[in-house]
């Protein structure tokens, strides 16, 4: 049985998780701790670790080890969120961490946090044939993710984590509003975001994860006289914001036996969780009293185990699907020409001689190409790239990201060139890897130019000294035919190839 730590280092807190992998798959908690090292206070004030914050979490991390060394882990993974992403000295602090204890921590993105919450999140509460709402209520950030029948459509990050409101707002001291109102107003800030993100989606189940939504579980089980602590009604969370807020930290500390570093910033996350549930229209909030530590841990088992989990096809699919529908695209034509995309990168394989990940790259690109026109048709490429630099799509790397929004930047007029930033900020093969994408994506974009979905089906063989490109469907395709011969010149330029065009 092979053991495994996971180790969160949040705005708030450190935390440790040891599990062993178990006959059935499943994971045995062994060692879950909690240490009080706040980061946050730091990050979100001078934006420099001192030295009383660091050695805390040196401390924080001997501790960790000498957990490691008596249960005997095999294999660790560290990762930490937005206070240490903000830190301008955290480099050294990771440093000084590596080399007293041998761990090493990784800095991960807003939306990898998601994903691996989402991952433990899908371990306890039943997720498939649902639209779900999970919200992450750190020190730092609050991520909103929602997802169906267990894939992610989108998640976003916003400001208004506990630590970060605490260290922000209580410093307003010209301010004679009350703390709680100064919480709400900033949370209100939020409020057109994450409207604009659920839209008219009718959610299924709420899901809330952290320590602080996990208190109010257990302050509604206290105060409502409640059977569990794992759900909290919309009714419930009015009444406990109401019931905080007219308390100070030290009554919360003594009436509900809250720890400093929980009494302090229970109530901005009970406010900004009241608004989002508001926001959703949902009646209860779910609480499995999982985290990122959860999702760490079985990243880490599932991969040692190649156990099937949503596959990562499926997974970015329906991340740009979403993002297709947020930005008003034509569906019907961009699965379309994503399916003319793959086909051509299939039968063109001698050619370029890339592998499936490029073809899934290839079709994303396909299919989101013309997102940019919810901004203006004039130049839809062009704002088609800003907006998915802006957007990131779960399941694609920063890199594979890159690569996409820059074959929608080419896939009409411009020749992918060392001119713009973006191409030129790419390493020399995935600068390869872009031109002959365009190449095809152009051929694909062209084959549906009319948005009738008139083709059908093509061939591509290769012929002794060129390539034959024949189309099959309906009417005499004239327009596609025209359209094709207008833009096959990248395709031949890059393949150094003839290209015909028959029906």
């Amino acid at each position: 049985m092979q053991i495994l730590a996971a180790i969160d280092v949040g705005s708030n807190a450190m935390r440790i998780l040891v599990g062993r992998i178990v006959y059935d798959g499943k994971i045995e908690v062994i060692e879950n701790l909690r240490l009080p090292v706040r980061l946050g206070q730091d990050a979100f004030t001078t934006g420099i670790v001192s030295e009383e914050t660091a050695q805390q979490a040196v401390d924080a991390f001997t501790r960790f080890r000498k957990i490691m060394d008596d249960h005997k882990v095999e294999k660790v993974r560290a990762v930490a969120t937005s206070a240490m992403r903000e830190l301008t000295n955290s480099d050294l602090l990771i440093d000084r961490i590596a080399r007293s204890t041998g761990i090493e921590i990784e800095l991960i993105s807003g939306e990898e946090e998601a994903r691996l919450i989402h991952l433990a999140v899908a371990q306890s509460v039943n997720l498939k044939n649902k639209h779900a709402l999970l919200i992450d209520i750190g020190g730092g950030s609050v991520e909103v993710t929602l997802s169906q029948n267990g894939n992610i459509l989108s998640t976003e990050s916003y400001n208004m984590g506990t630590v970060r409101l605490l260290k922000k707002l209580s410093g307003e001291k010209n301010s004679a509003m009350p703390f709680h109102k100064l919480v709400r107003e900033y949370a209100e800030a939020a409020r057109h975001r994450i409207d604009r993100e659920l839209g008219s989606k009718k959610i299924d189940i709420c899901v809330g994860t952290g320590g602080n939504i996990e208190e109010m579980g257990n302050l509604r089980q206290k105060l409502f006289k409640r059977d569990s602590e794992r759900a909290i009604t919309l009714e419930e969370l009015d009444k406990l914001v109401e019931t905080l807020s007219r308390m100070k930290v030290e009554e919360r500390m003594r009436k509900f036996k809250l720890k400093p570093d929980r009494a302090d910033v229970i109530l901005p996350a009970s406010i900004v969780l009241q608004m989002i549930a508001h926001e959703a229209k949902i009646k209860e909030v779910v609480i499995p009293n999982v985290g990122l530590k959860d999702g760490v841990l079985w990243d880490m088992a599932y991969d040692l185990q190649k156990t099937a989990r949503v596959s990562p096809r499926e997974q970015v699919w329906a991340s740009a699907l979403s993002l297709g529908e947020k930005y008003k695209f034509d569906a019907d034509h961009a699965k379309l020409v994503a399916y003319h995309a793959g086909k051509l990168f299939d039968l063109s394989h001698a050619l370029h001689n890339l592998n499936d990940e490029y073809r899934l790259l290839l079709e994303i690109g396909a299919l989101l190409h013309d997102i940019g026109h919810f901004i203006n048709t004039v130049d839809h490429n062009k704002h088609g790239y800003y907006i998915l630099k802006a957007s990131p799509l779960i399941g694609l790397s920063e890199v594979q990201q890159n690569i996409v929004a820059n074959v929608m930047l080419y896939h009409r007029k411009s020749t992918p060139s060392l001119e713009d930033g973006g191409f030129r900020a790419l390493t020399p093969k995935d600068r390869l890897v872009v031109i002959k994408l365009s190449a095809l994506m152009r051929l694909a974009d062209a084959l549906d130019v009319s948005h009738t979905g008139s083709v059908k089906d093509i061939q591509l063989v290769e012929q002794r000294n060129s390539w034959k490109l024949k189309l099959k469907g309906n009417g005499d395709l004239m327009l596609e035919k025209w359209t094709l011969e207008k833009r096959q010149r990248l395709f031949q330029d890059v393949f150094g190839v003839k290209l015909e065009i028959t029906k």
